[in-house]
């Protein structure tokens, strides 16, 4: 395989999902943001909190939109630029896909539909129970998601067939009730709900300055800040286990993000800043004992290295070896049972010696040298995995201190006094997105080499596209999703400047509440 069309294919997933996943979060935040204001809405009948709820389920229901459009675009991908990962994974991986594609394009899509013109056609409870499942759709469309994405970090529940070459799943239940996908799913839907509420405070902020719609704002506020530091608080506890779990499944991937080239003495410490080089760290700084406590919590436990676990990947490859010649033999005779009986003991290692394959066909034959130099590429790319972990974690403890602030003024009852806490409530907006696609990146670049860890090679997954089919289809989705962006960017800014006053959005309201669900009365607007 060309590595050119490799990097390429890479580059062009890479590039959609980051830009599906500018929406996603911002949809997970929003829902549940908008179930909180219309709960408050029906149990107390003022027409403020329904206000509320129909503005910020407009920009909602905007930012829903696009997700969809770029999400579908990007599933084909996997199809055509991943021609063999779907063959030799796609019973397994196909699964959690389709039905996070029937919770996010049915289940919440109807629920949507309801939400937006079920006012004045149904009952106060109805319509709230509508909102509120409107929000738990979109996250079990995210639970999903990650439940196939939790699968390729950790392959568990599935097996190699050698009669169909493909992976096949031996129990379902654990491949749901993977520990990386649950630890992934709490730790990404907690930095969704940051993001929603990180969205409501600029953009009330921005009222607040401007003087305009202050009473919305300032409950939209008030909301945002006791629900964003209760996400935030949780982003970091719930990181914390992600990153326990990873320890346990992906060793090297930590050691990465620590730029821990050799193994430390238990407990490990915790490199707080480092210049990391090729093999040693040109200038660091450590806290003693705090890696080790955090990631094994044990004094005792040791954590490898990155040559350590490189010297680990070599035997892996040379057991892989005898797993491939095995998987030759039964190719070649079917009945071959002491093939079989081998490969069975030895199958797990058959995707390391996969990565032979990008130096030579003849894995049979590797040397010592070709399998040291196939081990050296269980290595990631340490420096873009230490500084982009630490700007996701320096980003988690800003937010955890902004919703503090805002919540204690908040409890005060003092919001938008303070211009300059309003300024950095504007100016913070976007910084929940550079947090999550920092996470993201350290999660699926500290992956490599492995599309599927430790089964197949990323180079392996990858379809035979001519350079000239990426560059055609590179071009296009980069410049379909700016052109979504920025379509999506110029509806919220034409909904923020009429602001909350002209909704229900998709038909026009008249004056007085005729969009109040039945058995509702409005009070008074305080």
């Amino acid at each position: 395989m060309d590595m050119t069309i490799v990097d390429l294919s890479r580059l062009q997933f890479a590039a959609t999902a980051m830009y599906h996943f500018l929406f996603v979060p911002l949809t997970l935040g929003l829902s549940f943001l908008m179930a909180i204001m219309e709960s408050v809405y029906v149990m107390t009948g003022r027409d403020i909190w329904r206000r509320m709820t129909l503005f910020w389920g407009t920009l909602f229901g905007i930012n829903f939109a696009m997700g969809v459009a770029t999400g579908i675009v990007m599933e084909f991908q996997f199809g055509m630029n991943w021609s063999y990962y779907s063959h030799y994974v796609g019973d397994v991986f196909g699964a959690p896909l389709a039905i996070e594609g029937l919770m996010a394009f049915f289940l919440e899509a109807t629920f949507i539909g309801l939400f937006f013109f079920g006012w004045g056609r149904m009952s106060a409870l109805a319509h709230l129970i509508v909102t509120w499942l409107t929000a738990l759709g979109a996250n079990l469309s995210a639970l999903w998601i990650l439940v196939a994405n939790g699968w390729m970090q950790h392959p568990t529940g599935s097996t190699f067939n050698p009669d169909t070459m493909r992976m096949e799943v031996t129990d379902f239940m654990a491949v749901i009730f993977n520990p990386v996908a649950q630890a992934k799913f709490v730790h990404t839907v907690s930095a969704g709900y940051v993001t929603g509420a990180m969205f409501v405070m600029a953009i009330s902020a921005w009222f607040l300055l401007r003087g305009r719609h202050i009473p919305l704002a300032k409950r939209s506020m008030a909301v945002a800040a006791s629900f964003g530091l209760a996400s935030a608080l949780s982003v970091v506890v719930l990181g914390d286990e992600s990153g326990y779990v990873a320890t346990e499944q992906q060793k090297m991937k930590i050691a990465a993000m620590e730029a821990m080239w050799h193994t430390e003495p238990a407990p490990a410490p915790l490199t707080v800043f480092a210049i990391p080089g090729d093999g040693e760290n040109r200038f660091e700084v450590q806290i003693p004992f705090l890696l080790g406590l955090i990631t094994t919590r044990s004094l005792t436990q040791e954590l490898p290295g990155i040559f350590d676990l490189v010297e680990r990947a070599g035997e892996r490859i040379a057991n892989g070896i005898v797993a491939y010649k095995a998987l030759q033999d039964i190719r070649a005779d079917r009945t071959n049972t002491e093939a079989r009986a081998t490969l069975e003991k030895t199958w797990p290692d058959l995707g390391y010696a996969l990565l032979l394959k990008q130096y030579m066909d003849d894995v049979e034959n590797a040397t010592s040298e070709d399998i040291a130099k196939a081990a050296l590429d269980t290595i990631p790319n340490v420096p873009v995995l230490f500084w982009s972990f630490r700007l996701m974690v320096g980003l988690g403890f800003y937010f955890i201190a902004f919703f503090g602030v805002f919540f204690w003024i908040a409890s005060k009852h003092r919001l938008g006094e303070n211009r300059t806490l309003l300024w950095i409530a504007l100016f913070s907006l976007p910084l929940p997105w550079v947090a999550i696609e920092a996470g993201w990146l350290v999660a699926e670049y500290g992956r490599q080499p492995w599309a599927v860890e430790g089964v197949l090679p990323t180079f392996y997954a990858a379809s035979g596209l001519t350079l000239l089919d990426l560059a055609i289809s590179l071009t296009f989705f980069i410049a379909l999703y700016t052109v979504l962006a920025v379509i999506m960017v110029f509806l919220m800014l034409k909904v923020i400047r009429k602001g909350p006053l002209m909704y229900n959005p998709l038909v026009e309201e008249p004056a007085g509440s005729s969009f109040l669900p039945r058995g509702v009365h409005a009070g008074p607007d305080r």
